[in-house]
Protein backbone atom coordinates (compact mmCIF):
# COMPACT_ATOMS: atom_id res chain seq x y z
CA UNK A 1 0.00 0.00 0.00
CA UNK A 2 1.25 3.36 -0.87
CA UNK A 3 2.16 6.37 1.44
CA UNK A 4 0.89 9.05 -0.54
CA UNK A 5 -1.56 11.29 0.78
CA UNK A 6 -4.69 11.92 -0.71
CA UNK A 7 -7.63 13.98 -1.32
CA UNK A 8 -9.85 12.50 1.56
CA UNK A 9 -6.88 12.25 4.49
CA UNK A 10 -9.24 11.52 7.06
CA UNK A 11 -9.01 13.70 9.85
CA UNK A 12 -7.01 11.51 12.20
CA UNK A 13 -3.88 12.45 10.31
CA UNK A 14 -3.14 8.83 9.08
CA UNK A 15 -1.55 9.64 5.32
CA UNK A 16 -2.17 6.21 4.35
CA UNK A 17 -3.72 6.35 1.07
CA UNK A 18 -6.72 3.04 -0.01
CA UNK A 19 -5.38 0.11 -1.14
CA UNK A 20 -4.28 0.20 -4.88
CA UNK A 21 -5.33 -2.13 -7.68
CA UNK A 22 -3.10 -3.42 -9.93
CA UNK A 23 -1.94 -1.59 -12.61
CA UNK A 24 -1.39 -2.62 -15.82
CA UNK A 25 2.23 -3.36 -17.01
CA UNK A 26 4.22 0.40 -17.51
CA UNK A 27 4.13 1.09 -21.53
CA UNK A 28 7.45 2.97 -23.22
CA UNK A 29 5.45 6.13 -23.67
CA UNK A 30 4.59 6.25 -20.09
CA UNK A 31 8.37 5.74 -18.91
CA UNK A 32 8.89 8.54 -21.04
CA UNK A 33 6.57 10.50 -19.03
CA UNK A 34 7.44 10.03 -16.05
CA UNK A 35 11.17 11.22 -16.79
CA UNK A 36 10.34 14.17 -19.13
CA UNK A 37 11.54 16.43 -16.45
CA UNK A 38 15.06 15.24 -17.51
CA UNK A 39 16.89 17.11 -20.55
CA UNK A 40 16.08 15.79 -23.75
CA UNK A 41 19.06 17.94 -25.44
CA UNK A 42 21.65 16.22 -23.09
CA UNK A 43 22.49 12.36 -23.10
CA UNK A 44 22.71 11.37 -19.52
CA UNK A 45 24.19 8.41 -19.30
CA UNK A 46 25.15 8.95 -15.90
CA UNK A 47 22.74 7.81 -13.19
CA UNK A 48 25.23 6.14 -11.05
CA UNK A 49 26.16 9.98 -9.82
CA UNK A 50 22.83 11.65 -8.78
CA UNK A 51 20.07 8.76 -9.64
CA UNK A 52 16.67 9.29 -11.26
CA UNK A 53 13.49 10.12 -9.80
CA UNK A 54 10.26 9.01 -11.70
CA UNK A 55 7.05 11.79 -12.36
CA UNK A 56 4.83 10.10 -10.15
CA UNK A 57 6.94 9.78 -7.00
CA UNK A 58 7.60 13.22 -6.50
CA UNK A 59 4.21 13.97 -7.00
CA UNK A 60 3.75 11.75 -4.09
CA UNK A 61 6.52 13.70 -2.52
CA UNK A 62 4.85 16.94 -3.28
CA UNK A 63 1.62 15.92 -1.40
CA UNK A 64 3.74 14.96 1.64
CA UNK A 65 5.06 18.44 1.37
CA UNK A 66 1.91 19.93 1.06
CA UNK A 67 0.38 17.99 3.65
CA UNK A 68 2.74 19.11 6.15
CA UNK A 69 2.42 22.61 5.32
CA UNK A 70 -1.45 22.51 5.60
CA UNK A 71 -1.11 21.60 9.41
CA UNK A 72 2.38 20.95 11.05
CA UNK A 73 1.26 19.29 14.85
CA UNK A 74 -1.62 17.24 12.68
CA UNK A 75 1.39 16.19 10.42
CA UNK A 76 4.42 15.27 13.18
CA UNK A 77 2.02 13.87 15.67
CA UNK A 78 -0.24 11.70 13.95
CA UNK A 79 1.07 11.57 9.76
CA UNK A 80 5.16 11.45 10.37
CA UNK A 81 6.31 8.48 12.31
CA UNK A 82 3.28 5.99 10.18
CA UNK A 83 5.00 6.83 7.28
CA UNK A 84 7.81 6.15 7.80
CA UNK A 85 7.38 3.02 9.53
CA UNK A 86 5.97 2.12 6.24
CA UNK A 87 9.02 3.22 4.46
CA UNK A 88 11.16 1.25 7.11
CA UNK A 89 9.42 -1.54 6.26
CA UNK A 90 9.36 -1.69 2.46
CA UNK A 91 13.32 -1.39 2.39
CA UNK A 92 13.30 -4.67 5.19
CA UNK A 93 11.27 -6.30 2.41
CA UNK A 94 13.56 -5.05 -0.34
CA UNK A 95 16.89 -6.28 1.13
CA UNK A 96 15.97 -9.56 3.36
CA UNK A 97 15.88 -7.89 6.66
CA UNK A 98 14.27 -9.42 10.24
CA UNK A 99 11.80 -6.60 10.00
CA UNK A 100 11.43 -2.67 10.35
CA UNK A 101 13.37 -2.51 13.33
CA UNK A 102 16.59 -3.54 11.96
CA UNK A 103 16.55 -0.71 9.35
CA UNK A 104 17.18 2.83 9.90
CA UNK A 105 16.18 5.90 7.80
CA UNK A 106 19.02 8.13 7.01
CA UNK A 107 20.13 11.07 4.44
CA UNK A 108 22.71 8.97 2.77
CA UNK A 109 25.30 5.96 2.99
CA UNK A 110 27.86 8.75 4.30
CA UNK A 111 25.89 9.67 6.95
CA UNK A 112 25.02 5.91 8.16
CA UNK A 113 28.97 5.43 7.93
CA UNK A 114 29.49 8.40 9.91
CA UNK A 115 27.08 6.89 12.47
CA UNK A 116 29.69 3.69 12.69
CA UNK A 117 32.51 5.70 12.76
CA UNK A 118 31.24 7.63 15.39
CA UNK A 119 30.91 4.31 17.54
CA UNK A 120 34.13 2.56 16.72
CA UNK A 121 36.13 6.02 17.61
CA UNK A 122 33.76 5.83 21.31
CA UNK A 123 35.51 2.52 21.43
CA UNK A 124 38.47 3.50 21.09
CA UNK A 125 38.39 6.58 23.54
CA UNK A 126 36.44 4.85 25.91
CA UNK A 127 38.93 1.88 26.24
CA UNK A 128 37.13 -0.86 24.89
CA UNK A 129 39.71 -0.49 21.77
CA UNK A 130 43.38 -0.05 22.29
CA UNK A 131 45.63 2.22 20.50
CA UNK A 132 47.03 1.30 17.14
CA UNK A 133 44.33 -1.65 16.52
CA UNK A 134 43.42 -1.62 12.58
CA UNK A 135 40.85 -0.64 10.72
CA UNK A 136 40.42 -2.04 7.20
CA UNK A 137 39.24 -0.36 3.92
CA UNK A 138 39.53 -0.38 0.29
CA UNK A 139 42.04 2.01 -1.71
CA UNK A 140 38.90 2.81 -3.75
CA UNK A 141 36.37 3.53 -0.79
CA UNK A 142 34.42 6.51 -1.61
CA UNK A 143 36.57 9.92 -0.54
CA UNK A 144 33.73 10.97 1.97
CA UNK A 145 33.45 7.42 3.86
CA UNK A 146 37.78 7.82 3.88
CA UNK A 147 37.61 11.00 5.29
CA UNK A 148 34.73 10.02 8.10
CA UNK A 149 37.12 7.02 8.58
CA UNK A 150 40.03 9.58 9.50
CA UNK A 151 38.15 12.64 10.87
CA UNK A 152 36.90 9.82 13.63
CA UNK A 153 38.59 6.26 13.84
CA UNK A 154 42.42 7.38 12.56
CA UNK A 155 42.09 10.60 15.44
CA UNK A 156 40.83 7.66 18.11
CA UNK A 157 43.94 5.89 17.60
CA UNK A 158 43.31 3.74 14.87
CA UNK A 159 45.51 2.53 12.49
CA UNK A 160 44.25 2.45 8.79
CA UNK A 161 45.02 -0.46 6.67
CA UNK A 162 43.79 0.11 2.67
CA UNK A 163 43.19 -2.92 0.75
CA UNK A 164 45.24 -1.98 -2.76
CA UNK A 165 42.71 -3.47 -5.53
CA UNK A 166 44.13 -4.02 -9.16
CA UNK A 167 42.09 -1.95 -12.02
CA UNK A 168 41.43 -3.35 -14.23
CA UNK A 169 40.07 -6.06 -12.65
CA UNK A 170 40.28 -9.84 -14.25
CA UNK A 171 37.95 -11.94 -11.63
CA UNK A 172 36.63 -11.75 -8.33
CA UNK A 173 39.52 -13.76 -7.31
CA UNK A 174 41.83 -11.18 -7.53
CA UNK A 175 39.81 -8.82 -5.38
CA UNK A 176 39.73 -11.69 -2.76
CA UNK A 177 43.42 -12.57 -2.98
CA UNK A 178 44.52 -8.45 -2.01
CA UNK A 179 42.07 -8.48 0.69
CA UNK A 180 43.31 -11.52 2.40
CA UNK A 181 46.92 -10.22 2.15
CA UNK A 182 46.13 -6.77 3.65
CA UNK A 183 44.21 -7.94 6.68
CA UNK A 184 47.19 -10.00 7.35
CA UNK A 185 49.14 -6.94 6.94
CA UNK A 186 46.54 -5.19 9.04
CA UNK A 187 47.20 -8.23 11.85
CA UNK A 188 51.11 -8.25 11.89
CA UNK A 189 52.41 -7.83 15.46
CA UNK A 190 49.54 -9.33 16.73
CA UNK A 191 47.13 -6.27 16.07
CA UNK A 192 43.53 -7.05 16.48
CA UNK A 193 41.35 -5.49 13.40
CA UNK A 194 38.39 -4.26 14.92
CA UNK A 195 36.20 -2.84 11.95
CA UNK A 196 36.23 -4.23 8.35
CA UNK A 197 34.83 -1.63 5.38
CA UNK A 198 34.16 -3.40 2.70
CA UNK A 199 32.25 -1.99 -0.68
CA UNK A 200 29.50 -3.60 -2.23
CA UNK A 201 30.05 -1.65 -5.85
CA UNK A 202 32.79 0.51 -5.56
CA UNK A 203 31.71 3.76 -6.93
CA UNK A 204 35.06 4.80 -8.99
CA UNK A 205 36.08 2.46 -11.13
CA UNK A 206 32.99 0.78 -10.73
CA UNK A 207 33.06 -2.98 -9.88
CA UNK A 208 30.87 -5.46 -7.58
CA UNK A 209 32.59 -6.50 -4.97
CA UNK A 210 32.76 -10.46 -3.54
CA UNK A 211 30.85 -9.03 -0.39
CA UNK A 212 29.40 -12.04 0.94
CA UNK A 213 33.14 -13.87 0.42
CA UNK A 214 35.01 -11.25 2.24
CA UNK A 215 32.77 -10.93 4.75
CA UNK A 216 33.12 -14.60 5.27
CA UNK A 217 36.71 -13.98 5.59
CA UNK A 218 36.38 -11.06 8.26
CA UNK A 219 34.54 -13.51 10.77
CA UNK A 220 37.16 -16.46 10.00
CA UNK A 221 40.34 -14.02 10.43
CA UNK A 222 38.74 -12.65 13.89
CA UNK A 223 37.50 -8.98 12.70
CA UNK A 224 35.56 -7.82 14.93
CA UNK A 225 32.94 -5.46 12.94
CA UNK A 226 32.34 -5.55 9.31
CA UNK A 227 30.33 -2.53 7.66
CA UNK A 228 29.30 -2.58 4.11
CA UNK A 229 29.49 0.52 2.37
CA UNK A 230 26.67 -0.40 -0.46
CA UNK A 231 25.58 2.98 -2.08
CA UNK A 232 25.11 1.72 -5.39
CA UNK A 233 23.88 -1.36 -4.64
CA UNK A 234 19.77 -1.54 -3.97
CA UNK A 235 18.38 -1.66 -7.19
CA UNK A 236 21.36 -2.48 -8.90
CA UNK A 237 22.03 -6.19 -7.34
CA UNK A 238 19.96 -8.22 -5.49
CA UNK A 239 20.77 -7.96 -1.35
CA UNK A 240 19.85 -10.51 1.39
CA UNK A 241 21.36 -8.51 4.52
CA UNK A 242 21.15 -12.12 6.34
CA UNK A 243 22.92 -13.81 3.93
CA UNK A 244 25.75 -11.40 3.62
CA UNK A 245 26.16 -11.42 7.16
CA UNK A 246 27.57 -8.16 7.78
CA UNK A 247 27.04 -6.08 11.32
CA UNK A 248 26.32 -3.13 9.25
CA UNK A 249 24.61 -2.65 5.94
CA UNK A 250 24.26 1.26 4.35
CA UNK A 251 22.75 1.81 0.55
CA UNK A 252 21.14 5.02 -0.91
CA UNK A 253 18.11 4.98 -2.39
CA UNK A 254 17.77 7.84 -4.61
CA UNK A 255 20.73 6.40 -6.72
CA UNK A 256 18.63 3.12 -8.18
CA UNK A 257 15.63 2.79 -6.22
CA UNK A 258 14.08 6.05 -7.34
CA UNK A 259 13.52 8.15 -4.58
CA UNK A 260 14.44 11.77 -4.29
CA UNK A 261 17.18 12.87 -2.84
CA UNK A 262 18.47 12.15 -0.24
CA UNK A 263 17.50 8.56 1.58
CA UNK A 264 19.72 6.12 2.48
CA UNK A 265 19.06 2.90 4.83
CA UNK A 266 21.22 1.72 7.17
CA UNK A 267 20.69 -1.94 8.65
CA UNK A 268 21.58 -3.09 11.76
CA UNK A 269 21.75 -7.04 13.07
CA UNK A 270 19.11 -7.33 15.09
CA UNK A 271 21.17 -9.91 17.35
CA UNK A 272 24.03 -7.21 17.53
CA UNK A 273 24.34 -6.35 21.07
CA UNK A 274 25.86 -3.09 20.23
CA UNK A 275 23.00 -1.71 18.29
CA UNK A 276 21.47 -0.12 21.13
CA UNK A 277 25.04 1.90 21.23
CA UNK A 278 24.81 3.38 17.97
CA UNK A 279 23.35 6.68 17.59
CA UNK A 280 22.59 9.77 15.32
CA UNK A 281 24.69 12.26 14.79
CA UNK A 282 21.99 15.23 15.78
CA UNK A 283 20.80 14.03 19.10
CA UNK A 284 17.17 13.75 19.34
CA UNK A 285 14.21 13.76 21.75
CA UNK A 286 14.41 10.04 21.10
CA UNK A 287 17.87 9.30 21.84
CA UNK A 288 18.48 6.23 23.70
CA UNK A 289 15.13 4.75 21.79
CA UNK A 290 17.14 3.46 19.28
CA UNK A 291 18.24 4.61 16.09
CA UNK A 292 15.70 3.79 13.98
CA UNK A 293 13.20 6.61 16.14
CA UNK A 294 16.27 8.59 16.54
CA UNK A 295 17.06 8.88 13.01
CA UNK A 296 13.04 9.26 12.47
CA UNK A 297 12.57 12.81 14.50
CA UNK A 298 15.58 14.85 14.09
CA UNK A 299 14.08 18.27 14.26
CA UNK A 300 11.89 20.14 11.85
CA UNK A 301 13.26 19.15 8.42
CA UNK A 302 11.72 17.92 4.84
CA UNK A 303 11.35 14.27 5.58
CA UNK A 304 9.37 13.28 2.36
CA UNK A 305 11.97 11.60 0.40
CA UNK A 306 11.82 9.02 3.39
CA UNK A 307 8.29 9.07 2.73
CA UNK A 308 7.76 7.92 -0.31
CA UNK A 309 9.35 4.67 -0.36
CA UNK A 310 6.42 2.66 -0.83
CA UNK A 311 5.39 4.73 -3.63
CA UNK A 312 8.61 3.98 -5.41
CA UNK A 313 8.50 0.47 -5.01
CA UNK A 314 4.87 0.95 -6.13
CA UNK A 315 6.67 2.49 -9.55
CA UNK A 316 9.16 -0.45 -9.79
CA UNK A 317 6.21 -2.77 -9.53
CA UNK A 318 4.75 -1.54 -12.88
CA UNK A 319 7.85 -3.24 -14.60
CA UNK A 320 7.85 -7.17 -15.70
CA UNK A 321 10.21 -8.19 -12.47
CA UNK A 322 9.77 -5.30 -10.14
CA UNK A 323 13.18 -4.32 -9.22
CA UNK A 324 15.03 -7.51 -10.09
CA UNK A 325 13.75 -7.44 -13.65
CA UNK A 326 14.43 -3.75 -13.48
CA UNK A 327 18.06 -4.31 -12.71
CA UNK A 328 18.56 -7.61 -14.63
CA UNK A 329 17.46 -5.28 -17.69
CA UNK A 330 20.18 -2.67 -16.94
CA UNK A 331 22.93 -4.87 -16.58
CA UNK A 332 22.30 -6.65 -20.00
CA UNK A 333 22.29 -3.36 -21.17
CA UNK A 334 24.82 -1.43 -20.05
CA UNK A 335 26.90 -4.59 -21.04
CA UNK A 336 25.74 -4.11 -24.66
CA UNK A 337 26.85 -1.11 -24.63
CA UNK A 338 30.17 -1.16 -23.02
CA UNK A 339 31.08 -3.31 -25.63
CA UNK A 340 30.07 -1.77 -28.01
CA UNK A 341 32.33 1.82 -26.87
CA UNK A 342 35.30 -0.47 -26.25
CA UNK A 343 34.71 -2.28 -30.16
CA UNK A 344 34.34 1.39 -31.62
CA UNK A 345 37.79 3.04 -29.50
CA UNK A 346 39.47 0.13 -29.87
CA UNK A 347 40.07 -0.48 -25.83
CA UNK A 348 38.09 -2.97 -23.29
CA UNK A 349 35.95 -3.43 -20.00
CA UNK A 350 37.04 -2.35 -16.58
CA UNK A 351 35.89 -5.52 -14.93
CA UNK A 352 34.55 -8.80 -16.54
CA UNK A 353 30.28 -8.66 -16.56
CA UNK A 354 29.67 -10.70 -13.86
CA UNK A 355 31.50 -8.21 -11.75
CA UNK A 356 29.55 -5.34 -13.06
CA UNK A 357 25.71 -3.67 -12.17
CA UNK A 358 23.95 -1.69 -13.91
CA UNK A 359 27.41 0.41 -14.42
CA UNK A 360 30.56 -0.12 -16.38
CA UNK A 361 34.26 0.97 -17.04
CA UNK A 362 35.18 1.28 -20.79
CA UNK A 363 38.84 2.44 -21.30
CA UNK A 364 39.17 5.14 -23.51
CA UNK A 365 41.63 5.73 -26.33
CA UNK A 366 44.96 5.84 -25.21
CA UNK A 367 46.20 8.64 -27.17
CA UNK A 368 43.59 10.98 -25.43
CA UNK A 369 46.50 11.61 -22.79
CA UNK A 370 44.54 11.45 -19.33
CA UNK A 371 47.47 11.90 -17.12
CA UNK A 372 45.71 13.58 -13.99
CA UNK A 373 42.33 13.84 -12.25
CA UNK A 374 42.26 17.54 -13.56
CA UNK A 375 42.57 16.05 -16.89
CA UNK A 376 39.87 13.50 -16.01
CA UNK A 377 37.65 16.48 -15.56
CA UNK A 378 38.21 18.82 -18.39
CA UNK A 379 37.60 15.97 -20.10
CA UNK A 380 34.41 15.23 -18.47
CA UNK A 381 33.41 19.12 -19.18
CA UNK A 382 34.58 18.85 -22.52
CA UNK A 383 31.57 16.86 -23.14
CA UNK A 384 29.06 18.10 -21.28
CA UNK A 385 29.49 21.35 -22.77
CA UNK A 386 30.81 20.63 -26.09
CA UNK A 387 28.59 17.32 -26.73
CA UNK A 388 25.86 17.22 -24.25
CA UNK A 389 27.15 14.17 -23.05
CA UNK A 390 26.95 13.53 -19.11
CA UNK A 391 29.42 11.00 -18.06
CA UNK A 392 32.24 10.53 -15.35
CA UNK A 393 35.10 9.97 -16.38
CA UNK A 394 38.13 8.23 -14.04
CA UNK A 395 42.09 8.39 -14.57
CA UNK A 396 43.52 4.96 -13.36
CA UNK A 397 46.46 6.62 -11.69
CA UNK A 398 47.74 3.55 -9.83
CA UNK A 399 47.90 -0.17 -10.31
CA UNK A 400 48.76 -2.99 -7.78
CA UNK A 401 52.80 -4.26 -7.99
CA UNK A 402 53.14 -6.67 -10.70
CA UNK A 403 50.20 -5.59 -12.90
CA UNK A 404 51.29 -3.62 -16.04
CA UNK A 405 48.92 -0.91 -17.43
CA UNK A 406 46.53 -2.26 -20.19
CA UNK A 407 46.92 -0.62 -23.60
CA UNK A 408 44.52 -0.38 -26.25
CA UNK A 409 44.37 -1.71 -30.06
CA UNK A 410 47.20 0.77 -31.00
CA UNK A 411 49.35 -0.02 -28.11
CA UNK A 412 48.60 3.35 -25.97
CA UNK A 413 48.64 2.67 -22.55
CA UNK A 414 44.98 3.06 -21.16
CA UNK A 415 44.61 5.50 -18.32
CA UNK A 416 41.02 6.94 -18.53
CA UNK A 417 37.76 5.08 -18.23
CA UNK A 418 34.60 6.73 -18.78
CA UNK A 419 31.52 5.01 -16.36
CA UNK A 420 28.35 4.34 -18.41
CA UNK A 421 25.21 4.04 -16.42
CA UNK A 422 21.96 2.74 -18.08
CA UNK A 423 18.23 2.93 -16.20
CA UNK A 424 15.16 2.48 -17.68
CA UNK A 425 14.70 5.79 -19.05
CA UNK A 426 18.07 5.60 -21.42
CA UNK A 427 18.01 4.50 -25.08
CA UNK A 428 21.04 3.15 -27.42
CA UNK A 429 21.28 6.85 -29.42
CA UNK A 430 22.62 8.30 -25.95
CA UNK A 431 25.51 5.75 -26.05
CA UNK A 432 26.06 6.81 -29.73
CA UNK A 433 26.26 10.13 -29.07
CA UNK A 434 28.94 9.54 -26.48
CA UNK A 435 30.63 7.26 -28.95
CA UNK A 436 30.91 9.57 -32.02
CA UNK A 437 32.29 12.75 -29.39
CA UNK A 438 35.29 10.33 -28.61
CA UNK A 439 35.62 9.37 -31.53
CA UNK A 440 35.49 13.13 -33.12
CA UNK A 441 38.44 13.60 -30.48
CA UNK A 442 40.50 11.50 -31.36
CA UNK A 443 40.27 12.28 -34.98
CA UNK A 444 40.78 15.85 -34.45
CA UNK A 445 43.98 14.89 -32.66
CA UNK A 446 42.70 16.00 -29.12
CA UNK A 447 45.19 15.37 -26.26
CA UNK A 448 44.84 16.78 -22.49
CA UNK A 449 48.42 17.66 -23.42
CA UNK A 450 46.58 20.97 -25.45
CA UNK A 451 44.56 22.31 -22.38
CA UNK A 452 47.60 22.25 -19.98
CA UNK A 453 49.93 25.43 -19.78
CA UNK A 454 53.05 25.50 -22.44
CA UNK A 455 55.79 22.90 -21.53
CA UNK A 456 53.79 21.03 -18.40
CA UNK A 457 54.29 17.26 -19.13
CA UNK A 458 52.84 14.88 -16.49
CA UNK A 459 54.46 11.44 -15.84
CA UNK A 460 52.37 8.44 -14.10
Amino acid sequence: MASTPHGDTPENGDAAGPAKHPRAPITEAEICAEFAHHDGAVARVNNGSFGCCPASVLAARSRWQRLFLSQPDAFYFHSLQPGLARSRAAVAAAVGAGGASEVSLVDNATTAAAIVMQHVAWSFAEGAFARGDAVLMLHYTYSSVKKSIHAYVARAGATVVEVPLPFPVASPGAVVAEFRAALTRAKAGGRSVRLAVIDHITSMPSVVIPVKELVAICREEGVDKVFVDAAHAIGQVPIDVRDIGADFYASNLHKWFFCPSAVAFLHIRKDDPIASELHHPVVSSEYGNGLPMESAWIGVRDYSAQLVVPDAVDFMSRFEGGIEGISRRNHDKVIEMGLMLAEAWGTFLGSPPEMCGSMVMIGLPGCLGIDSDDDAMKVRDMLRNDFKVEVPIFHNSRSVEGQEMAKDANGDQVTGYVRISHQVYNVREEYEVLRDAVNRLVLDGFSCSKLRPSGKVLSH
